[in-house]
């Protein structure tokens, strides 16, 4: 119990942080801190049209590069619809799995110039100056982390502001 207490009253990556207008804590998985952010409800709607729902909330290790509603949004009108429907769903899935790493990398582990292989195959590139991190993706499209190390009892999830896309 001292733990748990702990752990809630305090706002830090070893307590929880906020996103979205809820605390994400690091006794729930990726995915059920994710269900709880407003700001991800467009992420958490393309991770259960793709199946990864299951995938996100084993054991991992995961790092993932979450964008959020707004990222969606800078899309062209029409994509996130197009991209939710079954026909599209090895298409939404090769995007999404383009967030996420194998492994718990905190914004600290990130370095710059550093190539991380994403689980979709395709690799990133971090961009970091000081506490700030980019990505570059491979199409060369960046995304800055807007809210670092939010963890998760099965890794860690960075929200970025864009919504990067692999080269093929």
């Amino acid at each position: 119990m001292t733990t748990t207490s702990a752990t809630t009253s305090t706002s830090t990556t070893t307590g929880g942080v906020m996103v979205g207008g809820a605390m994400m804590t690091p006794d729930k998985d990726i995915v059920d801190n994710a269900v709880g952010s407003s700001d991800h409800t467009t992420l958490v709607a393309a991770v259960k049209a793709a199946s990864l729902v299951e995938t996100l909330k084993s054991a991992g290790p995961f790092t993932v590069f979450a964008p959020s509603n707004s990222a969606f949004d800078k899309l062209p009108a029409g994509t996130v619809n197009s991209l939710v429907t079954p026909e599209m769903k090895p298409t939404l899935t090769k995007v999404l799995t383009y967030h996420v790493v194998p492994g718990r990398l905190t914004a600290d582990q990130l370095t710059n110039g550093q190539v991380l292989t994403t689980v979709e195959g395709e690799q990133l590139t971090v961009m970091k100056s000081g506490s700030s991190v980019m990505l570059k993706d491979a199409k060369g499209g960046t995304a800055t982390v807007t809210i670092p190390n939010v963890i998760s009892s099965n890794g860690v999830t960075h929200v970025i502001d864009t919504v990067l896309m692999p080269a093929k």
